[in-house]
């Protein structure tokens, strides 16, 4: 099975909101001292809250293209026919 391919916009993505995420641990660890506007707790917060939404994006895709992969009828169920239309084949005494 090869490994799903995830757009190189949403790596660099991913990438800033890990950055985001390290710097609001760092900051309110105290290891790093922010400029006035970024250190209070409320930018923290805003950090941590964009850190995870830019994260977000990637997880998904990576998540629906494990999905394709591992279950393509499931994730392509109206492009075939229907299994209702199969089982009434199957089960068609005239055949």
């Amino acid at each position: 099975m090869r490994s799903p391919v995830i757009p190189k916009s949403l790596l660099l993505l991913e990438a800033v909101g890990m950055a985001l995420l390290l710097l609001a641990l760092l900051s309110f660890n105290q290891y790093v001292t922010l400029p006035a506007p970024f250190n209070s707790g409320a930018a923290i917060v805003g950090m941590l809250f964009a850190g995870v939404a830019l994260i977000l994006p990637a997880a998904v895709a990576l998540m629906i293209a494990l999905a394709r992969q591992l279950a393509p009828r499931l994730m392509n169920a109206g492009s075939g026919p229907s299994a209702h239309q199969d089982k009434e084949k199957r089960d068609d005494a005239d055949h």
